[in-house]
């Protein structure tokens, strides 16, 4: 009782009380404001189980994030610089490029203008070691070409199913039937990786996320890794919060937050 803690949960948590399982608690570490906390599970678990658990990312590889600078992108930039002279490709709007570059994107590359399978060719020939996949259809065929041998695509979302404000049914169609496909035998020729990953799957691996958990707090306790927050949103903003998604203009995690009661916002004033 009265222990700062983070919390994992699949859904409801854009309320101002939950009920959570304590194993799905982590108590926060020393000097982590709750803006933090909240930004910190989801995306450093997902980023580091992509990048390590299934990418298993060595000294001087290369990388390929998309949406390099959302909170999952954030996140795993932020853990490809714990590992020795990894080189990261970044796809990301141009606006975005010198926040990359200083956060440690040797290449950002422009998505909107620019055939990114091309702009990572030209600097690397043979392609990539990983590539992180959050896009889906085309993307993810693209993706597996553009792997050296022994490389490891991971997918862990379909975010080309997300067409903006209003369902482009045409849009999501052609993304599911672009959708990715190879069998067993083609992958033996390949010498290539296919993974999947889904945290909102794993509710039942308790042992194994705390782990995570643990690793993730002990980098941010030695400054190696820092949630990058985009803004705080009060809950009757929320509109305005997914917008600021919706238009890609976020650079980091975009929080919610519920206001202050009137009481304590009074004893403030007083």
């Amino acid at each position: 009782v009265g222990d700062k803690v983070m919390v994992l949960a699949r859904s409801g948590l854009w309320q101002e009380v939950v009920n959570v399982p304590t194993s799905q608690t982590f108590p926060m570490p020393e000097g982590m404001s709750f803006e933090e906390a909240a930004a910190l599970l989801v995306n450093y678990i997902t980023a580091y189980m992509i990048l390590f658990d299934f990418g298993n990312l060595r000294p001087n590889q290369s990388v390929l994030i998309h949406m390099a600078a959302g909170g999952v992108g954030t996140a795993a930039i932020q853990l490809c610089k714990t590992v020795e002279n990894v080189t990261i490709f970044g796809t990301a709007s141009a606006s975005k490029h010198d926040s990359l570059k200083e956060s440690g994107v040797a290449h950002p590359i422009d998505y909107r203008t620019m055939d990114y399978a091309e702009e990572v060719r030209k600097i690397s020939p043979k392609g990539v070691d990983i590539v992180l996949d959050p896009l889906g259809g085309s993307d993810t065929t693209k993706a597996f070409n553009l792997l050296k041998p022994m490389g490891k695509l991971i997918t862990y979302g379909v975010a080309n199913l997300l067409t903006g404000q209003k369902k482009n049914l045409m849009a999501m169609a052609k993304t599911w039937w672009n959708q990715f496909s190879i069998n067993a035998l083609q992958l033996l020729h390949q010498n290539k990786a296919v993974c999947g990953y889904h945290l909102g799957y794993m509710d039942e691996e308790v042992e194994l996320l705390r782990s995570v958990v643990a690793k993730l707090v002990n980098l941010y306790s030695q400054g190696k890794i820092k949630p990058k927050i985009d803004s705080v949103w009060p809950f009757d903003q929320v509109a305005e919060a997914m917008r600021q998604m919706q238009e890609k203009k976020n650079v980091g995690k975009v929080i919610l937050v519920p206001e202050a009661p009137k009481e304590e916002s009074k004893k403030a004033e007083n």
